[in-house]
């Protein structure tokens, strides 16, 4: 373990950089908070595991089909503005959501009538908005910061305060679904993310970073950020070895079904399971703040991720809320150690002017994974049964990671340590 940074709070020094930080607390606790609600709702109306696998399907397909272009987008319009009119097309999402709940959109899902596709509708369209979102976010944030010094600093922030919001989301998700019911908690998260689209928007606009090279044509560039990870062995090592766990290991679209039927919680134990990951990753990248990976970080990564299959397969086998809720804890803990070394491999290796177009493949590589890795869990919960499919879930990370391992010798060997020159040392 390395020794504590010298000033662990440098990035939070930086006016826009906390108003960033903000907004996407905001942020994050509404978009947990609606996605919880729109589970539980669905399920509710279904009674089907497969129906909350095509939530993240619904997402995932448009969040993917323009992911490429508007990673181009992001490196040819300013990435502020993108950023707004993602958010606020979020906001009517949430609001239309919000009416679906209320006695009046409650008649449109009624059984013999259009049942769940309205609510289907809108997460499509929040897809496509999430699609644009991501790139600009993504290449937006190192704009914020006065050197290049500060950047892993930031991100390390950044993984913190997501994760803390995303701990708060569920738990207050849980909470007004309980008690004040499923049109209210879309009311929260309404009013959450026009507050974080009004701190979006007091963020200062940035130039584009200037281009480097021959200028390309539309085609070309779009393409640019596959080729860019196709070329690099240790971004695209660490890109395919999260696709596949989360993929294969996410136990998270089925929760309900856990909190419903196995550990019989109901909605107030279905926010602390959905939490349980969340204490887990602000936890361990609070620590990773003030001892951040460096040495052996590609090793420490294959361990993180093989122990996200373990305790992924406990998890399925636990009947006992206590012992859930610890194993869910843990997938947080080794997930946080994979997300904070992913981005700080794509961060570092990425030129500034094509952040947008790699992060957009990335989106479609981690992103979108999410979203499809919960239709993979439905459907398999039907085919399989619902322990089953977690535990195969499970070890199916495990064996990814061996076969990276095996295969990715440069990421097996990947240490960042602080060298002389600017790039990591291999």
């Amino acid at each position: 373990m390395s020794a504590p940074l010298h000033d662990p709070y440098a990035a939070l020094r930086i006016p826009d950089f906390r108003r960033l930080i903000s907004a996407r607390i905001c942020y994050t606790i509404a978009t947990r908070v609606q996605g919880l609600a729109v589970s539980w709702q669905i399920f509710k109306i279904t009674n089907d595991p497969l129906a909350l696998g095509l939530i993240g399907l619904s997402e995932a397909i448009p969040s993917i089909a323009v992911s490429l272009y508007a990673g181009h987008v992001a490196d040819s319009v300013r990435r502020k503005n993108i950023i707004v009119a993602g958010v606020a097309m979020l906001v009517l999402c949430a609001v239309a959501l919000w009416f679906f709940a209320s006695p009046w959109g409650l008649d449109l899902l009624a059984p013999g009538s259009l049942h769940t596709l309205p609510l289907y509708a809108v997460i499509f369209v929040s897809g496509i908005a999430r699609g644009f979102l991501g790139p600009a976010l993504f290449s937006f944030m190192p704009q914020l910061l006065p050197s290049r010094e500060r950047l892993s600093n930031a991100i390390t922030w950044n993984s913190t305060t997501y994760q803390g919001a995303a701990v708060l989301g569920p738990a207050i998700g849980g909470y007004l679904i309980a008690h004040l019911g499923v049109a209210n908690s879309y009311a929260v998260a309404s009013s959450l993310l026009v507050l974080a689209l009004v701190q979006f928007m007091l963020i200062a606009s940035r130039p584009l970073p200037p281009i480097e090279g021959a200028k390309l044509t539309l085609q070309e560039s779009v393409l640019s950020g596959l080729r860019f990870i196709w070329g690099n062995q240790l971004v695209l090592a660490a890109l395919s070895l999260d696709l596949f766990a989360v993929l294969f290991g996410g136990a998270v679209a089925l929760l309900p079904v856990f909190a419903v039927d196995i550990l019989k919680v109901g909605a107030d134990g279905l926010g602390h399971l959905e939490a349980a990951p969340a204490i887990g990753s602000v936890l361990m990248a609070a620590v990773l703040t003030y001892f951040p990976l460096h040495q052996q970080a590609g090793r420490k990564l294959l361990w993180a991720v093989a122990g996200f299959g373990v305790a992924t397969i406990g998890f399925a086998l636990s009947t006992n809320i206590w012992l859930s809720l610890f194993l869910l804890f843990m997938t947080g803990v080794f997930d946080s150690v994979s997300v904070i070394v992913r981005q700080t491999l794509v961060h570092t290796f990425t030129p500034e002017y094509m952040k947008g177009r790699v992060s957009a493949v990335n989106n479609i590589f981690i992103g979108s994974s999410n979203e499809i890795g919960s239709f993979e869990s439905g459907a398999m919960a039907r085919l399989l049964g619902v322990v089953p499919s977690v535990v195969f879930g499970g070890g199916m990370t495990i064996v990814v990671v061996l076969l990276t391992a095996f295969k990715a010798d440069k990421l097996r060997r990947l240490d960042l340590t602080p060298a002389p020159t600017s790039a990591p040392a291999e």
